[in-house]
């Protein structure tokens, strides 16, 4: 039997994309890992997760990352679909390409909704849409700090954190000229000036989450309008 794991890094931030994967193992390449101190990429150093990223690359049988930029969650979530439906769309992605349809396979997806079984009703919704209506070799199990408790799932969750630390330190980069970014989270102090700062500039460049409520209280309808008001009250 193989096992796998899938989860995500970057739910909640303003700023990048949210980043999802997957990584299909043997049972001796699982030993491997979790003897090389792989666990849940949140307990890990930055350099910790860059080295457990080049292991589990060279020593798994198949692995799988997937971005969702800024712009495709807000279309989701504009077109009602919410981040918990589209996460599970991703991981059924994923499941579909790891899926060789052939050994058994033990699915351990890291689930993003307090509701365990109604989120993977709708993640074999979206697996069976992808053809994966047969996949009776897959073995798939939704748990709650899947990452933290089976070893597929915390290489999956270092594996996508990495992913989601180098998009950012490209938008970094990229977007330099125009000061610090922080983190990305709307938490983050260094994240809030910069949105402050440059937010309306950058509007249309593709880095925000515009449906968060942090964007909305800026630059949303509303902040138009009270900011039309006050202006008014003050002359």
């Amino acid at each position: 039997m193989l096992v796998l794991g899938i989860d995500d890094a970057g739910r909640g931030p303003l700023i990048g994309p949210m980043t999802l994967a997957g990584v299909l193992l043997t049972k001796e390449q699982e030993k491997l890992l979790k003897k090389e101190g792989a666990t849940d990429s949140k307990l890990l150093t930055h350099p910790q997760r860059i080295r457990l990223a080049e292991i589990i690359k060279k020593n798994s049988v198949k692995y799988k990352v997937v971005k969702v930029s800024a712009k495709e969650i807000d279309t989701s979530l504009t077109t009602g679909t919410n981040l918990n439906s589209l996460e599970a769309k991703k991981s059924a992605e994923i499941l579909s390409v790891l899926d060789n349809k052939k050994d058994k396979i033990k699915s351990v997806i890291d689930c993003p909704s307090i509701n365990k079984e109604s989120w993977k009703k709708s993640l074999l919704y979206y697996l069976s849409r992808l053809g994966g209506t047969n996949s009776s070799n897959l073995i798939i199990s939704c748990e709650h700090k899947a990452d933290l408790n089976h070893t597929s799932a915390a290489a999956a969750s270092i594996l996508a954190k990495v992913a989601r630390e180098e998009e950012v330190s490209k938008l970094k980069e990229k977007y330099s000229k125009y000061g610090n970014l922080g983190s990305g989270y709307p938490s983050d102090p260094i994240t809030k000036e910069f949105l402050i700062k440059n937010g309306k500039e950058l509007s249309n460049s593709g880095i925000f989450r515009k449906t968060w409520s942090t964007w909305k209280k800026l630059y949303g309808t509303n902040a138009k309008e009270q900011k039309k008001l006050f202006d008014y009250v003050k002359d």
